[in-house]
């Protein structure tokens, strides 16, 4: 049976809307492959730039120029000597490439996403930089179906506290959904709301995390994909 009509659902961008980290891994191994490691294996080469990946969210946040950032990085990480203005040039077309996508829709979400909107409260809840990510949600087409749009630095129990809060949404009627149980499903169980995890094979690797088993009295429902979503919504 699906769930009564005015929920409110909190609902992820990047591979729960639509295509994004297929772009990312695209362009890290075009970046592999121009590096051309010696000693280095592919592996190697993609766990150092990980690491790299992880040191500058922290001082970046998330988003094309961290990722940049990243892979210059990496780059100076693992060659000997000062990277030239062609190699720099080089790296960032790798991060442009991914800018210059189109937005390709989820399975799904097109048809669903107006259905969901006329019986429940949605709001778009992401992380990154919120010129990039507000950018997306225009191109997508799918904006005039939220009531509102949440970009925030971090997906942690604190942030959904406060956005919960200040839309005044009950808990007991408030799901997040998205792909990661890192950001999307983890921090959610943890400040009290439902979760929807929908499964994405090819979910950003720093994004992996054990799905943490809901408290009493809380839903955690796992789906295949967005389409799911019709059967409980």
């Amino acid at each position: 049976m699906p769930y009564p009509p005015g929920q409110t659902l909190l609902i992820d961008a990047d591979d729960t809307l639509w295509e994004n980290n297929i772009y990312f891994e695209r362009a890290i191994a075009g970046f592999i492959a121009y590096l051309d490691h010696k000693t280095h294996t592919a592996q190697q080469v993609r766990l150092a730039l990980n690491q790299a990946e992880r040191e500058t969210i922290l001082s970046h946040g998330y988003g094309l120029g961290s990722f940049t950032q990243s892979l210059i990085t990496c780059f100076e990480r693992l060659t000997e000597g000062p990277i030239s203005d062609r190699q720099h040039e080089q790296i960032r077309s790798f991060a442009q490439s991914i800018a210059e996508q189109e937005i390709e829709l989820l399975h799904g979400v097109r048809d669903l996403l107006p259905e969901l909107a006329r019986r429940h409260k949605l709001i778009l809840m992401t992380k990154g930089s919120t010129a990039e990510q507000a950018d997306k949600l225009s191109r997508s087409g799918l904006a005039p179906h939220f009531t509102a749009v949440e970009i925030v630095a971090e997906k942690n129990p604190d942030a959904y506290v406060d956005v919960v809060s200040r839309h005044q949404c009950a808990r007991h009627t408030t799901w997040m959904i998205g792909n990661s149980p890192k950001s999307d499903i983890n921090p959610a169980l943890a400040a009290g709301l439902h979760a929807v995890f929908i499964f994405h094979k090819d979910t950003w690797v720093l994004e992996h995390a054990d799905i943490e088993t809901p408290p009493e009295g809380q839903q955690l429902i796992e789906v295949d994909s967005f389409h799911r979503l019709s059967e409980l919504f």
